[in-house]
């Protein structure tokens, strides 16, 4: 049995196939204008109406004659009600007709049902298919600490903190664009941020299991102008990482849980992933890089199994 994925997030167009624990994907970043911190929803939608025929063939192209017995696609945000975004749309729209073209079933799933099942993938970290596990959502619009358990058709996930204003990724972007660099800016920064060692200490806000990053944003902000752009990167990762230490290890706390499972685009961030070894009691399971930004292998991969 093999299976397609669709996932439209707000910057990734991407398509992928999984079968026999092997995977083929083609995805693109939508475009964003130089300056600016993203996309509307409308501009998004029609890049990924654009970008979903073309991905889509050269994807089958590498397929050759391999059968498709389901069809994934990711259709929210979240599993939760009310959760809803409407670039998910085009994913979905584009999925059924495939789903009714190829006769097999269509397989509804949240976009953070993805990441999970990548980041799981990735690693081979099937043991977390069984029993709870801890989570963390790390990506532009996300930064949520979950406790999750695999339920036979994605994921149940619930809330136990996270950010109480913006993501980490949001912090990230926000301070990149200042910077002059190109939006999403995460890879951009990081190599910003390798070029010293030398951080800017400075105090983060959190109460246990929840972060506050906006008053980051405004202290990094401030030192723009008079400060190395490489000292502001690294500084930025490591606050996020400080932050994210100090939730995730109330989050064990709180829940016993010695098992962590990071996903999303921030959690293929090197000096994030350092520090957090270093400063979480627990067995961390990191997604591969390029398995945690946004992709439809995840999505894939979970109507594979059904």
């Amino acid at each position: 049995m093999s299976a397609l994925g669709f996932d439209t997030s707000n910057y990734t167009t991407s398509v992928a196939w999984f079968g026999n624990e092997q995977e083929k994907s083609q995805r693109r970043i939508l475009p964003v204008k130089p300056g600016e911190r993203g996309l509307r929803q409308s501009d998004a939608v029609f890049a990924h109406m654009k970008a979903l025929p073309e991905l889509f063939e050269l994807l089958m192209a590498e397929l050759l004659e391999k059968k498709i017995s389901a069809i994934g696609v990711s259709t929210r945000p979240r599993s939760v009600e009310g959760s809803y975004m409407p670039v998910f749309l085009a994913g979905e729209g584009f999925a059924r007709v495939t789903a009714a073209t190829l006769g097999v079933p269509l397989y509804r799933f949240s976009h953070q049902d993805g990441h999970l099942m990548a980041g799981i993938y990735s690693g081979s970290f099937y043991d977390l298919l069984e029993g709870e596990f801890l989570s963390v959502h790390l990506s532009g619009g996300t930064t949520e600490i979950l406790k999750c358990a695999y339920c036979g058709n994605g994921f149940s996930a619930e809330i136990l903190g996270g950010t109480k204003d913006i993501s980490a990724g949001q912090l990230i972007d926000r301070i990149g664009v200042q910077l002059g660099l190109q939006f999403p800016c995460g890879r951009e920064l990081e190599t910003l941020a390798d070029k010293t060692q030398e951080c800017i200490k400075v105090p983060v806000s959190t109460d246990g299991c929840f972060m506050n990053l906006s008053g980051l944003e405004n202290k990094f902000s401030a030192m723009i102008t008079n400060r190395e752009k490489s000292i502001i990167a690294r500084s930025v990762f490591e606050a996020v990482a400080k932050s994210l230490a100090n939730t995730v290890r109330a989050a064990v706390a709180q829940t016993d849980s010695k098992r962590v499972l990071i996903v999303g685009g921030v959690a293929s961030n090197a000096i994030i992933r350092s520090y957090l070894e270093q400063n979480v009691e627990a067995e961390l399971f990191f997604a591969k890089p390029e398995y945690a930004t946004d992709n439809a292998v995840g999505i894939a991969a979970l109507a594979e199994r059904i």
